[in-house]
């Protein structure tokens, strides 16, 4: 049964952008992060007071910079993918290197956090608020590299030749990836470093 418009059109058929497998992979982070944010909720309704304590010493500045820097990734990423759909490979192929830059400078951030509470003797014992904020954005920030590397994968397939109008599946696979993991982000900003 095919669907139309009001204009008696045939409608374009819905499908899923990128591969099956990335969206059972994203399915599963999802779940695995959401449980992970709800172990915090629960933690951290049972200490308020000593959860506010530690967030307090979380530099709120360094995570609204990785939250720019995740997001114009993301930006740079759709673009990417809109410029290879049109074969525009040479401007896609900036576009992902922008968006590696992002993430790049989001590790950097991340790494520079991580940095100043370990001279601090901050460390996954320290509390249960530390903990759970190392475990949470170390989780994140394996994602953030995973999500480089798979840009970086077809950042050197599209210089090659690959991809373009007839092919860029591939591309929308690993945007769908950094989109997720930018959108694990920016719950896990407000949730660590804002919400008190």
């Amino acid at each position: 049964m095919s669907s139309t418009s009001a204009s008696g059109l045939p409608l374009p058929a819905l499908r899923l952008r990128g591969d099956l497998g990335v969206w059972l992979i994203i399915l599963a982070e999802l779940l695995t992060f959401g449980i992970l944010f709800v172990l915090y909720a629960f933690a951290r309704a049972r200490d308020v007071a000593a959860f506010n304590a530690a967030q307090a010493t979380l530099d709120l500045h360094s995570g609204a910079l990785n939250t720019v820097l995740l997001i114009t990734g993301s930006w740079c990423v759709a673009r990417a993918v809109q410029a290879v759909r049109s074969d525009a490979r040479q401007p896609g192929l900036r576009w992902l290197l922008a968006a590696m830059l992002c993430g790049a400078g989001f590790v950097g951030v991340k790494l520079a956090e991580y940095a100043a509470k370990l001279r601090e003797g901050i460390d996954l014992t320290s509390n249960t608020f530390y903990t759970l904020y190392l475990m949470l954005t170390a989780f994140h920030f394996l994602h953030v590299v995973v999500a480089m590397l798979a840009l970086g994968y077809l950042a050197v397939r599209l210089r090659g030749g690959a991809y373009g109008r007839q092919d860029f599946h591939a591309m929308e696979t690993g945007a769908a990836f950094w989109h997720m993991v930018d959108l694990l982000w920016i719950v896990l900003f407000p949730l660590v470093y804002v919400l008190r």
